[in-house]
């Protein structure tokens, strides 16, 4: 597995995942529940992961769609 994006925006991560389903890449979000040791206040990000094969295929899908994947 690879990490593919991290943030702290909700809508972003589910926005990635409804875009690599619909290539029919699987991704699985970790980190998710970091959210109940923090208190709730957004300051651990999520990631969202990959299969290695899958990397470059998910890269260009959110690439194409606006993410900033370097940050």
């Amino acid at each position: 597995m690879k990490q593919l994006l991290r943030t702290n925006d909700l809508t972003s991560i589910a926005f990635a995942q409804a875009l690599l389903q619909g290539e029919g890449i699987d991704c699985f979000e970790i980190d998710v529940n970091m959210s109940s040791l923090e208190g709730s206040i957004g300051i651990f990000p999520r990631r969202l992961m990959v299969a290695d094969d899958d990397l470059a295929a998910a890269r260009v899908t959110l690439l194409d769609n606006g993410f900033d994947l370097e940050a």
